[in-house]
């Protein structure tokens, strides 16, 4: 199912880090989290990545 998932912002490929259990978007430089096998895709909730 995550393959067919999208950035909301980009509409990009999302990358999952299994680790931080988030959904990263490269050219949104955000990370989607999953929480409870949900993924949260709402900008507001996204966390920056650093460069």
């Amino acid at each position: 199912m995550l393959e067919a998932l999208v950035c909301p912002l980009t509409q990009s490929r999302l990358v999952y880090d299994a680790s931080r259990q988030e959904l990263v978007s490269e050219p949104a430089r955000l990370a989607f989290p999953i929480r409870d096998g949900i993924p949260i895709m709402l900008v507001d909730e996204a966390r920056k990545l650093e460069d």
